[in-house]
């Protein structure tokens, strides 16, 4: 039987089962940014407090100049985080989270706790499954 257009052995179950009509794409999109790696480790470096700039790029190892910009755009974008900016020479720009960006410190440590706990763990099952794909066949075997 359809339901909105969906039929009853189609619907989602589970945690996306809460995800409402017509949102899913727009949850998919926020879900990608919120656990985008730059999004997760500048959020964490700016639970510390206001940050310049070059703070930021310096505390976030292996950022990039322009995707650290790009990451605090969306995250300004998304009223994650505050920009704030001051006419002085040279330009100062400080950044900070606002409580939404808050909301999300206690997940965002999580994670970042998990993968440095299971990285060695993660990096063992990594290297046997490259292994396992990777099976030298043998060149003269007869059937």
């Amino acid at each position: 039987m359809d339901t909105a257009g969906v039929t009853t052995d189609t619907m989602p179950t589970g945690p996306c089962a809460r995800i409402p009509a017509g949102q899913s794409a727009f949850i998919r999109e926020i879900l990608e940014r919120v656990g985008d790696k730059w999004t997760l480790l500048v959020i964490a470096t700016l639970q510390q407090g206001v940050r310049r700039y070059s703070d930021l790029h310096h505390t976030v190892p292996g950022i990039s100049q322009r995707m650290l910009t790009l990451t605090l755009r969306q995250l300004v974008q998304d009223g994650l985080v505050t920009r704030t900016a001051y006419a002085e020479v040279p330009p100062r720009v400080e950044y900070a989270l606002t409580p939404l960006g808050i909301s999300l410190l206690d997940i965002v440590g999580s994670l970042i706790d998990w993968a440095s706990t299971h990285h060695d763990e993660i990096r063992e099952h990594r290297a046997h499954a490259g292994q396992a794909t990777t099976k030298p066949t043998p060149t003269n075997a007869k059937s």
